[in-house]
């Protein structure tokens, strides 16, 4: 279960904006990938507080409504679009996407700490935490917000392109999704960039 030791080591050092990073979508065929940043206040304590992947839609849910009421919960997400995964690449549109969460905060970190490798160019001092959301709560935080917000985003696109399932799969290659890929072909939500949407001879301008 994630804690919060990497955090009071920052504090220790009189680092006192520390913010947790994560992102999520960044494997799906179509949509966009989210990263959320977040600042826990001190003595934020909930016990069901863990990395995204491990918990269900319905709990997520009822995470995210803790943590996005709390007026002492200071957080922010933000979106690369899949053209501009498709423009930059995933993994500098998913920096991208971080990079305007940890903006979206409206103050300047101390200290970052993020899931995964650390960034090169990142504008912030960071620590690159592997499998950071089950290691630390201001991650395991941020990967939930992060979560719970393109799923979100995934139904309404659903919604505006039900052939494709997107509801039920969020944009990963699943049978279903692939299926419909080749009845209908990609919709502009879909990655041109990634295979096998960059396979198919079919316009990327579905209606």
């Amino acid at each position: 279960m994630p804690d919060f030791s990497l955090e009071d080591a920052l504090h220790a050092r009189d680092l006192t904006i520390v913010v947790g990073v994560d992102e999520a979508g960044r494997g799906p065929l179509a949509g966009p990938v989210a990263a959320a940043a977040v600042i826990l206040p001190d003595g934020f304590r909930d016990p069901g507080l863990d990395d995204s992947k491990k918990l269900s839609a319905k709990k997520r849910d009822v995470l995210y409504q803790i943590l996005t009421d709390d007026p002492n919960v200071r957080w922010s997400v933000a979106l690369a679009s899949a053209s501009e995964i498709d423009a930059l690449n995933i993994l500098r549109a998913t920096h991208l996407a971080m990079r305007r969460a940890v903006e979206g905060l409206g103050v300047v970190p101390d200290h970052c700490l993020i899931d995964g490798l650390p960034v090169r160019g990142w504008p912030w001092p960071h620590d690159g935490i592997v499998k950071g959301d089950g290691r630390s709560c201001s991650i395991a935080a941020a990967s939930i917000i992060a979560k719970v917000t393109r799923d979100r985003l995934l139904r309404e696109i659903d919604a505006e392109f039900p052939l494709y399932g997107f509801a039920k799969h969020q944009g990963y290659g699943t049978k279903v999704h692939l299926e419909a890929l080749r009845i209908h072909g990609p919709c502009r939500h879909h990655r041109r960039s990634f295979q096998p949407v960059a396979q198919l001879a079919l316009p990327f301008d579905r209606a």
